[in-house]
């Protein structure tokens, strides 16, 4: 049927009463939260390097990445291991999040563009807005979470 609407399977997580969503594509896998190493001089968003399978992954706090207040882990927090696409490469990044909810599934065609509020503000990072049921989910443009200054700084060597 030429009618039906192709669907997006998104992987939601919260981050204080808000929720977002990242494309399952983009997901490699689901961590329970843990410390990190710390690396020194980075920008205050980088918690450090997570070993995730034998490589160490930049992992950051992706409330404060998004402008958010930092907030302490819970056991509900957790960390998205997420393929991050750049021009010149695919960057491997651990998001941790206060919590993942769920995977769902929204038709491309009730994705809604980012609001105009009329003023210039950082928004991105914002693939899209869907409604369900609940509120509004924001869609994560993967890509675009990052400057080219933060992904040069992002691009560490891998763990021995």
């Amino acid at each position: 049927m030429s009618g039906e609407a192709e669907e997006i399977q998104v992987v939601t997580f919260g981050l204080g009463a808000e929720t977002f969503a990242v494309p399952v594509a983009f997901v490699r896998e689901i961590l329970d939260y843990r410390e990190t190493f710390r690396i020194p001089n980075g920008p205050d968003y980088l918690l450090g390097l997570t070993d995730v399978r034998g490589e160490g992954v930049p992992t950051i706090d992706f409330r404060l990445r998004l402008g958010l207040p930092r907030a302490e882990p819970t056991p509900a927090t957790r960390i998205l291991v997420v393929d991050v696409p750049l021009t010149d490469r695919t960057l491997v990044l651990g998001l941790v999040v206060d919590r993942v909810l769920d995977v769902s599934a929204f038709r491309a065609d009730a994705i809604e563009a980012a609001p105009d509020i009329g003023v210039s503000w950082p928004s991105d990072y914002i693939g899209g807005v869907a409604r369900r049921s609940e509120g509004f989910v924001v869609l994560i443009d993967a890509a675009r979470i990052f400057s080219s200054a933060d992904a040069a700084f992002l691009k560490l060597p891998a763990a021995a």
